[in-house]
């Protein structure tokens, strides 16, 4: 479907099937596990953590707690990371960092760089919309969709209200 504000690259139905198969795939892999401690950068990746959360606790006995990474994404090396709540435990966690979009990496890859100063036991990366145009060496290890733009279209998640979709304009 084409809208004035872009084609609808995703449907409702296709991101709920989308965040369900990725929840189960997080939940596979981390099925030794009694704890998963999911990540997501603010606004949409927050967004997409908390609805990974909500699958999560439905298939499994997994305990999942949300944080939400803040970070200027307009620049990267200015600010500190900021992780709300705080993480008070990380010795042996396992850490999913989630984001919306991957577009260059560099959102995600200072998302996950935080975490390589504790002891954890792992970290994996969610997007539900990889662009392929990384400038930065960060793959997602569960992804929703594929998707090969230009430089120029703008990829738009939207989780924040009733009928979720995914936009391409």
């Amino acid at each position: 479907m084409t809208s004035s504000i872009g084609t609808e690259v995703l449907n409702h139905q296709q991101v709920v099937d989308r965040i369900n198969r990725i929840a189960w795939q997080i939940y596979e892999s981390n099925s030794e596990e009694k704890e998963l401690i999911l990540t997501g950068i603010a606004s949409g990746g927050e967004l997409l953590a908390q609805k990974l959360a909500e699958v999560i606790r439905k298939i499994s006995p997994l305990k999942v707690s949300l944080h939400t990474i803040y970070l200027n994404k307009k620049d990267l090396l200015g600010e500190k990371l900021n992780l709300q709540p705080p993480i008070l435990d990380y010795k042996d966690k396992t850490i999913i960092v989630v984001d919306d979009v991957l577009n260059s990496g560099g959102t995600l890859i200072y998302g996950v760089k935080h975490f390589l100063e504790f002891d954890i036991k792992k970290i994996k990366t969610v997007v539900l919309v990889d662009r392929n145009h990384k400038r930065f060496p960060v793959k997602a290890d569960f992804k929703g969709l594929s998707l090969s733009t230009s430089m120029k279209e703008h990829v738009e998640v939207i989780l924040d209200q009733e009928n979720y979709s995914v936009l391409l304009s």
